[in-house]
């Protein structure tokens, strides 16, 4: 039996009236979101579907139909909003999706008669979103396989990876204690649910602790595609909803912090704001502490089901990415990259599954201080040597540089090299000149061997459309790096 939906029922029972999803124009009590869950699971299993993909914006429905499908028991696969058709293509096909759920049935429909995949438009409903019967070849699951979760990918192809309901609900309920979540929060979603992390830790874990969650859907709170983000819009929705908790990227705290300094008002309720997904540079956590922001950052991965290590009220080290939860096992190999096991997923969709006692290779590197808080120090993949046999690990330097107030995406290269060169993409409004100050600032901070000697002030910001942004809000560096191969190759050591 599924831990969220029986504690959704107790509350049914104990607080119908208490709002469990709210949105700008809907909101649905304990009471109503369980009687939500048991109609449409209902209505899945009468429609017969095995695996059911969802591609919506953030909104009750959303979350309805995801617990619907635990309901039903049924295969959910969440759509990224930043995949594009081909991308969409190779998960419908690879996940064998049977049905599709969706609150923009026209353009949807139109992207499956482009990609040739054979659909019927169905007269049901799930949750307020219209059900699309599709035409796929099944394929062979991993036992209780409750959600595949892509990740976005290096290359064309994302891999599927196959989670169960107790993995997730075990990450649920750490998080839920380490954070001290309660039935008195307010969880704003600011991340689109198809982001694992925000589907966990700002959906389940607010309902299993009884909560009020606010989800508006990724417009109203300033976010516009993959990377834009309306500052005004943003901090007017942690205003307007009264939130406690939230769940952020570097890249909204970044924007955060910047529209407090100009001068907007501080959201005053909130209590804790988690910020994973890339690393955060020790600066940026500096001025939030400046300005007595709850940030706490944290470190996960979808393998592992999403979160492993978290800061937390009165377990807090910045610098740190905090203390693991307490069902991850952590060890170390040789070249510290970490190893993790304890709600592990049962392996990439169409490869071998996993041993029950599996451990996983994160391909990070990190360290535990004496006190048990985990510290990153870079991508074992990312780590680069120059040609005077220094090791640099490129994120390490790309924190440095973001916090910059002209600097706005960066992506470091030294391989090989006597000096190591960054591309650069300004911010709106900042010249040339602001750069070499940027640099020399960033420069100041670091030891030699990891200083910007040379960079190259891109030609355009970095997005998932043109392929050198990752929908996480990472750089893609072999991409970047193949886009300026020639300006890069004809920079001299200054």
């Amino acid at each position: 039996m599924s831990q969220i939906l029986t504690a959704l029922r107790k509350y049914a029972q104990e607080k119908p009236e208490q709002p469990a999803l709210t949105s700008t124009d809907l909101s649905l009590t304990y009471s109503q979101l369980n009687k939500c869950i048991l109609s449409n699971g209902a209505l899945l299993k009468e429609a017969g579907v095995a695996v059911v993909a969802l591609a919506a914006d953030n909104s009750p429905a959303w979350l309805c139909a995801d617990l619907a499908c635990i309901q039903a028991a049924i295969t959910l696969v969440p759509v990224p909003h930043f995949f594009s058709p081909s991308q969409i293509s190779h998960l419908l096909i690879d996940a064998g999706v049977d049905a599709l759920l969706t609150d923009h049935m026209d353009q949807l429909s139109a992207l499956l008669t482009q990609l040739s995949i054979s659909f019927e438009i169905s007269e049901q409903t799930i949750a307020g979103l219209q059900l699309l019967i599709l035409h796929t070849e099944r394929v062979s699951l991993p036992e209780k396989c409750a959600k595949i979760t892509y990740t976005s990918g290096s290359t064309g192809e994302p891999k599927g990876v196959c989670l169960s309901l107790a993995s997730m609900e075990q990450v649920a309920n750490s998080l839920a204690k380490t954070t001290q979540a309660g039935p008195t929060d307010t969880h704003l979603a600011l991340l689109p649910y198809a982001t694992l992390l925000e589907n966990i830790g700002g959906g389940y874990v607010p309902l299993l602790v009884g909560a009020t969650i606010y989800a508006p859907g990724m417009a109203a709170v300033g976010m516009a595609g993959a990377a834009g983000l309306d500052l005004k819009q943003f901090v007017t929705a942690l205003h307007n909803s009264a939130a406690t908790t939230c769940i952020m990227i570097p890249q909204m705290l970044h924007g955060l912090l910047a529209a407090l300094t100009a001068g907007m008002e501080k959201p005053d309720k909130l209590r804790y704001i988690a910020v994973g997904g890339a690393s955060v540079s020790p600066q940026l956590l500096a001025m939030a502490a400046t300005l007595a922001l709850p940030v706490y950052e944290g470190y996960g991965l979808s393998e592992a089901a999403s979160v492993v290590a978290v800061n937390a009220p009165g377990m807090k080290r910045p610098g740190s990415v905090g203390k693991i939860l307490p069902h991850v096992a952590m060890s170390f190999a040789q070249d510290g990259e970490i190893l993790v096991a304890g709600s592990l997923f049962s392996g990439y969709l169409g490869e071998p599954q996993l041993a029950p006692s599996a451990v996983w290779p994160t391909g990070d590197i990190g360290y535990l201080d004496d006190d048990g808080f985990l510290y990153l120090t870079g991508r074992k993949k990312h780590i680069f040597i120059t040609a005077f046999g220094r090791n640099v690990s490129p994120e390490w330097v790309e924190r440095e540089l973001s916090i910059e107030q002209g600097i706005s995406q960066c992506c470091l290269f030294g391989e090989a090299r006597a000096f190591n060169v960054a591309i650069i993409v300004a911010r709106q409004g900042f010249d040339a000149e602001s750069i070499v100050l940027a640099v020399a600032s960033a420069n100041h901070r670091l030891p030699d061997y990891a200083r910007i000697h040379q960079w190259i002030i891109a030609d355009e910001p970095f997005t998932v459309a043109n392929g050198l942004w990752t929908g996480t809000g990472r750089p893609r560096r072999a991409q970047i790096e193949a886009s300026y191969q020639l300006q890069i190759n004809s920079l001299k050591e200054s």
